[in-house]
């Protein structure tokens, strides 16, 4: 992807995102249609499919040749991620949208051939817009994020932390050594929506994220985002991040990153 066709791309990326919040807050208040998927707990409500669709039509229209890669269906069959791909999250955060009626994201982030280019986080309700294009930087409603360059300590840091991965029956990790990781932190926060959680590190008003079972949808913008101010993003155990699969993940300032897959990830194999 030339620079002219990034700079067209993001822009009307920009566009569609800001409509599909647009039409989302015009609606937050009608009755829901709510569903469930893997478990009781993962909803999926009309408006994460009817968003989704809006994506889906808008990208076809403008860039008939463009790929989507999504959650609720109305993408295309992704095997692989050749050409230019849009991985797009409609309702990140779709819990807080029934539940709480804020704290959700629409997320979109825009590769070519396996390569973030764009990435683009919304908070919906705060009309908060992140964005980043690859090598220029983040950005919050158009102010440049500063780079994490600041000499973090563990002890200092605030890490996003689901409290599910300190059960001893999770499925995923040695919870003992997520608890010595609590111990260690200055405190931990769980927002529901992953988007917003990158989008926060890349700001600079959280430290880390380690959660155990994220979508490519969840990651594709905020990995773009976090890496244009300086963040690591990998697996929990530091590897590649597979962006057509589940997978772990860790995005972090990067004083912090590898004392904490070191000293406190230690995954079940």
């Amino acid at each position: 992807m030339d620079k002219k066709e990034r700079e067209l791309v993001f822009e009307k990326a920009k566009a569609f995102v800001n409509e599909a919040g647009q039409q989302i807050r015009e609606k937050i208040d009608h009755p829901r249609t709510i569903e469930t998927k893997s478990n009781a707990n993962d909803l999926v409500t009309e408006m994460d499919q009817k968003t989704e669709e809006f994506f889906a039509e808008s990208i076809r229209d403008e860039f008939p040749e463009h790929k989507l890669f999504g959650e609720e269906g109305f993408g295309h069959d992704i095997k692989d991620l050749n050409g230019v791909v849009w991985i797009v999250d409609p309702i990140d955060g779709t819990m807080n949208f029934v539940h709480q009626k804020r704290n959700f994201a629409i997320s979109v982030g825009v590769y070519a051939d396996g390569v973030g280019e764009i990435g683009i986080i919304y908070d919906v309700m705060q009309d908060v817009l992140y964005t980043a294009v690859r090598g220029e930087g983040a950005y919050k409603n158009e102010v440049k994020l500063a780079e994490l360059t600041n000499q973090r300590l563990l002890v200092q840091s605030i890490i996003g932390l689901n409290t599910t991965w300190l059960i001893p029956e999770n499925p995923y990790v040695n919870h003992n050594k997520l608890l010595d990781l609590v111990k260690k932190i200055r405190s931990t926060r769980s927002y529901g929506s992953a988007a917003l959680e990158l989008a926060y590190i890349a700001e600079g008003v959280m430290d880390g994220y380690l959660t155990m079972s994220l979508m490519p949808w969840d990651v594709a913008a905020g990995k773009i985002i976090v890496n244009e101010v300086g963040g690591l993003v990998t697996t929990a155990d530091g590897k590649d991040i597979d962006m057509l699969n589940r997978t772990t993940m860790l995005a972090s300032h990067p004083r912090i990153h590898s004392e904490v897959i070191r000293n406190f990830v230690e995954l079940k194999k």
